[in-house]
């Protein structure tokens, strides 16, 4: 199964906008800044400024592409760290550059706020608070220098601002990286969450494929390999063969029963039948003798009701049938205002309920599966046997609570 997209994270799309506006500003204040000193100074005194200037942009633009890439937080092979090293070099030339240029034209000087953003965007640790540091004091140098070496605020003032700004960086770095924590965590807390549902519908599936192949297909094989052996004991009498066409047509209903479970469709008449008439259809293909009743106002109910009905049915007179060695056998549906009831008797011989073995290869999943059915529709069911007394299988399912006026939907029968 193809894993989730992951969803990018939002603060990285932050930091690229911010990254924007600061090579943006970088631009604008180096036009303004140069712009402004060409027209105070002489052209001799500018060449070497506008070349510097130059330099510094040119710096500049090559560490800003190469810290477009992610910087590791820990060198995990030599490639990154030579990419690291390379980043740093360009870093301190560029810082470098911009020291020079501003302490010889201070009129640069509101471009070290780019500088210093670039370097602690593109570095964490020492480098990055040694590259802002370097930009702090160059500035403070070169706006002293433009004082004529007397105003203290000109020294003072660059370098309070860089602390300063160090610390809100700080503060804004903690809180980036609580964010990608908190989003990550997220992230991960869905992907478990998915693949818990998976797996929980994987094995639900898994459960209700089972319920289906148990009432139908391994039920009927285990009655038509019933009459089989049954012909085999009393061959060549004529018995035989009544014995063998009635497992022919055991096996050919199991067909179709297998052919519907496999394409998704429900038992034939289930949808459009009344209730007591599939009860009895499936009671019957399992013992002919079976008597289906009927109490209380007969009622439309869900399908799944129905259908769980049908299963239950099926399986329990199939169980007759293997097991009970029953004289009689009757099916009851029981119509109330709140819920419909289905009890399943035998005169059969009967078991001990606390102790069914657990499910294995030879068997054991019918009562398991009953159960299962009737609980996931919020319903209870019960099993009441003695040996040699015979069984009680008895099931009630909620059904919504009938209106005041009411007309039935079928017939009610007494006895089918």
């Amino acid at each position: 199964m193809p894993a989730a997209p992951q969803r990018p994270d939002p603060s990285s799309r932050i930091d690229t906008r911010i990254d924007a506006v600061v090579h943006l500003g970088f631009a604008v204040l180096m036009v303004a800044s140069a712009v402004r000193y060409v027209m105070r100074h002489s052209p001799a005194d500018n060449l070497w400024t506008v070349a510097l200037a130059v330099a510094v942009c040119a710096l500049y633009v090559t560490t800003a592409l190469l810290t477009q890439h992610p910087r590791p937080t820990q060198h995990r092979n030599p490639m990154q760290r030579q990419q690291t090293q390379n980043r740093e070099l360009w870093l301190f030339a560029l810082v470098a550059a911009w020291a020079a240029l501003v302490i010889a034209a201070p009129s640069f000087a509101w471009c070290s706020f780019a500088i210093f953003f670039l370097s602690r965007t593109a570095f964490r640790g020492w480098a990055a608070y040694l590259a802002g540091g370097a930009t702090a004091a160059a500035t403070a140098v070169g706006l002293f220098r433009m004082s004529g070496w007397t105003d203290v605020a000109m020294l003072l003032g660059p370098l309070a601002a860089g602390a300063l700004l160090t610390l809100i960086y700080d503060k804004i770095e903690r809180d980036a990286a609580l964010q990608r924590k908190l989003f990550e965590d997220v992230t991960q807390a869905q992907e478990q969450l998915a693949a818990s549902e998976r797996t929980a519908g994987i094995a639900a599936e898994r459960e209700r494929v089972s319920r289906e192949i148990h009432d139908t297909i391994t039920q009927g094989l285990a009655s038509g390999l019933l009459l089989l052996e049954a012909a085999q004991r009393s061959w060549p009498d004529p018995a035989a063969q009544q014995e063998v066409n009635k497992a022919a047509s055991f096996l050919r209903g199991n067909l179709a029963e297998t052919r519907s479970l496999v394409h998704e469709l429900s038992a034939p008449g289930l949808e459009t039948a009344p209730l007591h008439e599939a009860l009895e259809r499936a009671a019957r293909q399992y013992l002919d003798h079976v008597l289906v009743q009927v109490t209380g106002e007969t009622r439309p109910i869900p399908s799944e009701v129905r259908h769980a009905l049908l299963r239950v049915t099926q399986s329990a007179v199939a169980n007759i049938k293997l097991h009970a060695h029953a004289d009689n056998a009757s099916v009851t549906l029981g119509y109330l205002p709140d819920a419909i009831t289905l009890d399943v008797f035998d005169d059969g011989r009967g078991f001990d309920p606390g102790a069914v073995p657990p499910p294995s290869e030879t068997g054991g999943y019918g009562l398991r599966a009953m159960r299962q059915r009737i609980e996931q529709l919020g319903g209870e069911l019960s099993v009441e046997s003695t040996p040699g007394e015979g069984t009680i299988i008895a099931a009630q399912l909620p059904l919504p609570a009938l209106p005041e006026a009411t007309s039935p939907s079928y017939p009610s029968k007494e006895s089918l």
